[in-house]
């Protein structure tokens, strides 16, 4: 099994819908990452593919700019894999290589809305921890945030999603 990550390309645009159609039971996340895509929170670089020895697209994680009271972050949202490939480390995979890149590129915080026993293991916690807040009514435990490599202070308040966010 040949898997490996890399920034996604213009040209990946049909196969990463794809990956998103294939891996949920209907649009709205594929119709996410294509609204994203124009939406000035988009940043390119931060959107990583995993794909197979043929080059071809089974994993996604997206970063998009998001607010968090007077500071920036960034939104882990969201992550598929195509379902042939799933339990077998391409989502792993995919999220470490996009938080790399976060961390590269100087980002100081990442959120996720998820499962905590998955996104746990890449050391995200309770978001309240870090004093940050969400939008959304979930309990605790799901709002999630990791704080990167090298951040010396991390913003703190609500955060406020792209407006593509909330359309789904």
């Amino acid at each position: 099994m040949t898997v490996r990550t890399r920034v996604e390309l213009p040209s990946d645009t049909a196969e990463t819908r794809r990956v998103h159609m294939a891996a949920f039971p209907g649009p709205e996340e594929a119709d996410l990452v294509d609204a994203l895509r124009r939406d000035p929170a988009w940043l390119p670089e931060l959107s990583l593919v995993a794909v197979d020895a043929r080059e071809v697209v089974i994993g996604h994680a997206l970063l998009t700019r998001l607010k968090i009271g007077n500071g920036k972050g960034l939104a882990l949202a969201p992550v598929a894999v195509a379902p042939e490939w799933q339990r077998k480390g391409v989502g792993s995979a995919v999220v470490r290589a996009a938080l790399t890149a976060a961390a590269e590129a100087g980002e100081r915080v990442v959120v996720v809305l998820g499962d905590p026993g998955y996104y746990g293991r890449f050391g995200f916690a309770p978001a309240s921890e870090h004093r940050i807040s969400g939008p959304y009514d979930v309990p605790d435990m799901y709002f999630q945030v990791l704080t990167l490599p090298g951040a010396d202070r991390v913003p703190h308040g609500v955060c406020r999603y792209p407006a593509p966010f909330d359309e789904l």
